[in-house]
């Protein structure tokens, strides 16, 4: 059975479309990480396949069946805000969060500090929020940007912990705009302007999308050219890259700026063909 089932949900505020018809499967063991730019509507998705916000249109089911408080009980939830009490120590939370699952609270996790969890740096409140969403044994682990503002190393050790549950085979559905991050999820499904626009693995999301790739010693100077141009460029190395732009039309621009450059068309990347997926 399918830990989270939802079929074409969508999210009304007044005229406003926050998610559109989207679906998405989680199952046991699997991680699938949900993908998209800011206002792509990953956020009011998970809020919807987990009760808390009541969807306009579109059905899901947790477990088989609709979201309710006894069905919550079967899931760990890390939201951007983390969920904990800035005002208690990290053991004060994690003992609160126990009793409301009515379980034992685990022990505060090692190099934590003692005082109130308001006063610890974001990575150690961050270990806490995970502490306080496994400690009842969860089936279903719904993570919302779980480790965004923390040191890769302690990302790397919160994503850790996610592959063990998923390897002891609990569903783990995780946004994150990091895509060291979303290349670990087994299936990730891409958002823009509130719907579904992709699903798979890395190479299904990029597909065909191309870009062109810039070369030049006067990286700046094309940087400038092509950016006054109105030309979306970004900077990989001193490369200059340009999802989804004509070739044709960047040699002009930068001829006409008077920039000798090596202008090629290659692959996308992930990260430009969520950038193009917005666009679209």
């Amino acid at each position: 059975m399918n830990a989270v089932e939802a079929r074409s949900l969508t999210r009304r505020f007044g005229a406003f479309v926050a998610v559109d018809g989207a679906d998405l499967v989680v199952r046991p063991g699997e991680i699938v990480g949900v993908l998209g730019a800011n206002g792509a509507g990953k956020t009011t998705l998970m809020r919807m396949v987990l009760g808390l916000l009541a969807p306009t249109s579109g059905i899901v089911r947790l477990f088989g069946h609709p979201p309710s408080r006894e069905v919550r009980r079967r899931i760990g939830y890390v939201p951007q805000g983390l969920g904990l009490y800035r005002d208690l120590t990290a053991a004060e939370n994690l003992a609160f969060a126990a009793a409301a699952f009515r379980v034992a609270p685990e022990a505060v996790p090692a190099g934590t500090g003692a005082g109130v969890l308001g006063t610890l740096p974001l990575g150690q409140q961050r270990r806490v929020a995970f502490s306080a969403a496994l400690q009842h044994h969860p089936e279903l682990l719904v993570l919302d940007e779980p480790t965004s503002g923390v040191a890769p190393l302690a990302r790397a050790r919160l994503w850790d912990r996610v592959r063990e549950q998923a390897a002891a085979g609990v569903a783990v559905l995780v946004t994150t705009h990091y895509m060291d991050e979303a290349r670990q999820a087994d299936r990730l499904v891409l958002m823009a302007a509130g719907r579904v626009v992709g699903e798979g693995q890395e190479t299904d999301l990029v597909g065909s999308a191309r870009a062109v790739v810039v070369r030049t010693p006067d990286w700046s100077g094309a940087f400038g050219a092509l950016e006054a141009a109105g030309m979306a460029a970004s900077l990989a190395g001193r490369d200059v890259r340009l999802p989804g732009a004509d070739p044709a039309e960047v040699r002009r621009v930068l001829a006409a700026a008077g920039v000798p450059a090596e202008v090629a068309s290659a692959p996308a990347t992930l990260e430009e063909a969520m950038v193009l997926a917005s666009r679209g």
